[in-house]
């Protein structure tokens, strides 16, 4: 009887800890969570940093993630707005959004928090420490805002 209840006690508590650290980290991204449809990224059959991202997105939010392999990614890049400057080796879709490249989430949990009257955001290049990218972050993340008309600004830096 005494294995049965220090077994109980234990499994409550594992179910506790896993049922607490999967929604912690997903609260942190309320305005992403709150987002109908899901998140698309696109991306080439064969970046390896982009899969890296894409589990990153997908184990931190509880948004359906899906993901395009193999589509021409000047195409969907054209497609969405992303400005020449601005490009990195994907692009995520998230709303009315794109995202460009291995911006972290804060940048945009902003994005879908503040609901600006821009294309999307982005962080150009494949900066070393960004979510999906190896290495060691060197200095500050600049996510750049792109307008509608394809100019840009300093959205966030992180």
């Amino acid at each position: 009887m005494k294995k049965i209840l220090i077994f109980g006690v234990v499994i409550v508590a594992l179910l506790t800890i896993f049922l607490f650290s999967k929604n912690s980290s997903a609260s942190n991204f309320e305005n992403i969570n709150s987002v109908e449809g899901t998140i698309e990224i696109h991306k080439s059959l064969t970046c390896g940093c982009c899969d890296v991202y894409s589990k990153y997105v997908n184990s931190k939010v509880d948004v359906n993630v899906k993901i395009f392999d193999g589509e021409e990614p000047d195409v969907v890049k054209e497609r969405y707005g992303v400005p020449k400057e601005m490009e990195s080796c994907h692009t995520t879709i998230i709303g009315n959004y794109f995202v460009e490249g291995h911006v972290p989430l804060e940048a945009v949990e902003k994005l879908m928090k503040e609901q600006p009257d821009i294309a999307g955001i982005a962080m150009p290049g494949m900066p070393m420490g960004a979510p999906g990218m190896p290495g060691s972050k060197s200095g500050d993340f600049v996510i750049y805002a792109v307008n509608n008309d394809g100019t840009s600004s300093d959205f966030m830096r992180i």
